[in-house]
């Protein structure tokens, strides 16, 4: 009789903490693009409403909502990362972030899901030495089929915009 080999302690240990070092991320897309963020990071996930728009905003920040009490600046990453179009369409909806002690929306095409990634399973993201602004992308990863773009959503704020968005929000 032949068993099939079974794993030693250590191999079952190395394996929980390779998925205990995993961690999840809210995808979604822009454009053409999937784009992958902490999940913890998120604070709720809304359907797109016309925001208040505030005088002197740039293009990117469409303006404030309330969120049961709380102006909430809406940030079109759409717009901010130069997108070819930004249609509004039922798929829209504004992911609710937490940013460096701020709240704010983002406005997304359309959320896809959660996946856990590994640490290892992110590559390093291509240095470009032209105009392409790369400083908020933190690696690419590979689900099934599908590449997605992780990105640190402070990073893709300048301290100036975030400034802005903190005094939009206040």
């Amino acid at each position: 009789m032949i068993s099939a080999p079974t794993a030693t302690r250590s191999e079952a240990s190395s394996r929980t903490a390779a998925a205990a070092r995993a961690a999840e991320y809210l995808t979604f897309r822009l454009g053409e693009e999937e784009y992958g963020i902490d999940i913890l990071r998120v604070q709720e996930i809304r359907s797109y409403e016309q925001p208040t728009r505030m005088a002197h905003a740039p293009d990117f920040i469409k303006g404030v909502v309330d969120l049961r009490g709380r102006i909430v600046p809406i940030v079109d990453l759409r717009l901010k990362l130069h997108c070819p179009q930004a249609e509004y369409t039922d798929f829209t909806v504004v992911i609710i972030l937490n940013v460096g002690g701020t709240v704010l929306g983002a406005v997304v095409d359309a959320v896809a899901d959660v996946v856990a990634l590994t640490p290892d399973a992110i590559k390093p993201a291509p240095q470009f030495e032209s105009q392409v602004d790369s400083a908020f992308v933190t690696g690419i990863a590979t689900v099934g089929d599908r590449m997605l773009i992780m990105m640190d959503i402070e990073s893709l704020l300048s301290s100036a915009e975030m400034g802005l968005v903190a005094q939009v929000a206040q």
